[in-house]
């Protein structure tokens, strides 16, 4: 039987690492968009999308991986009792480094994990998606090093931290009171997509059992895509990259054995080919989940366990992808949105400000 400490360990993240780069490749084959088994951005964009707050008709539609990441980490939060109530630190400047987050993502196409999936998938335009990633993280750990300090969260009410898992239960619930009618793109209150990446999902069942099993599994290692580098270059530790390199292997080798491993730059799922912006959109994403403190997976993971700062930043990045798609910020297939690269801009020096201003010491 394991330990309860066994996931944190080397060999445990390894395995979770191991586990969620095959069932990400998976959920592609039954049904998600390609090289997009698992994207926390893309899939908070079609939830954006399934709630109204865009009307880019074909990235619409409540995605069951989201819902289970929140509710999976808060069974295994309560399990273990590490379910704890917290907030309070800066919760504004969260929100809005989840805005920039989510628009430097969607301009990228994709979070940290769909970089490294699209990467297993064989799209060598996520090469500079990664490196701007790094990039971004580096440039933030300049502040770091310099005293950079959102305050420290405070213990709250307890009711204060169920309200992210509780509006996550009811998105399950909206999803089975108005299911997808074949067809429409309307079910009640919720939108669905027709066509394109929204249209393109595995079974509810299936998305909702590995989201809740990636869920538990990441609260239970500390998964996060941006610790790992963010350790690397500030303590030159590798135990939470050893977990990310073992997601982005293991995602490799199933695309191979099923087939879906399709080297090249041209013509890959959902991606463009404009490599200075597929770097800079994610420089901009990099900075802001190491200022916020966590790649948007991690967000949910912490937000499912009562922190009410990561709620805050995620509920940021719905927000952003509203913004990013009603004002062309997002990018697509054909390139950047015709106001993507003033967004990236702008979501740069707003990092910088932080970075700067957020600091308890000089340089």
């Amino acid at each position: 039987m394991f330990s309860k400490n066994y996931f944190v360990t080397s060999w445990g993240i390894i395995g979770v690492g191991i586990l969620i780069g095959v069932f990400a490749a998976l959920l592609q084959k039954w049904g998600n968009p390609g090289n997009m088994g698992i994207c926390v951005a893309c899939f908070e964009r079609d939830v954006a999308g399934a709630l109204g707050l865009h009307r880019a008709g074909v990235v619409q539609y409540m995605r069951p991986e989201i819902i289970g990441f929140v509710l999976g980490s808060l069974i295994a939060a309560l399990i273990f009792r590490e379910f704890r109530s917290r907030g309070g630190s800066s919760p504004i400047v969260r929100y809005m480094l989840g805005v920039f987050a989510m628009i430097g993502a969607l301009v990228f196409l994709g979070c940290p994990w769909r970089a490294m999936l699209r990467l297993a998938g064989g799209d060598g335009n996520a090469i500079f998606g990664l490196l701007g990633l790094i990039a971004g993280i580096w440039i933030a750990t300049f502040f770091m090093k310099s005293g950079y300090d959102l305050g420290r969260s405070h213990k709250t009410y307890t009711s204060a931290g169920w309200i992210l898992p509780i509006t996550m239960l009811g998105f399950l619930i909206l999803m089975l009171i108005f299911p997808q009618v074949q067809g429409q793109d309307k079910s009640g209150i919720l939108s669905y997509s027709l066509k394109g990446p929204g249209a393109m999902h595995a079974p509810l069942i299936i998305s909702l059992a590995v989201g809740l099993g990636v869920g538990f599994l990441a609260q239970r290692s500390r998964f996060c895509t941006m610790g790992a580098f963010r350790d690397l270059i500030l303590f030159r530790q590798v135990h939470l990259l050893s977990g990310v390199m073992a997601l982005l292997i293991a995602a490799f080798f199933t695309n191979f054995i099923i087939g879906q491993f399709h080297p090249g730059f041209e013509n890959q799922p959902v991606a463009h080919t404009m490599a200075l912006w597929n770097f800079a959109g994610m420089v901009v994403a990099g900075m802001a989940f190491a200022l916020a403190g966590g790649c948007p997976g991690r967000q949910l993971f912490m937000a499912g366990e009562g922190d009410g700062d990561a709620a805050v930043f995620c509920l940021g990045m719905i927000t952003g992808a509203g913004l990013a798609h009603n004002f062309g910020l997002a990018s697509s297939p054909k390139g950047i949105g015709p106001y993507g690269i003033a967004a990236v801009i702008i979501g740069f020096l707003f990092c910088l400000f932080i970075g700067f201003t957020m600091r308890k010491k000089s340089a």
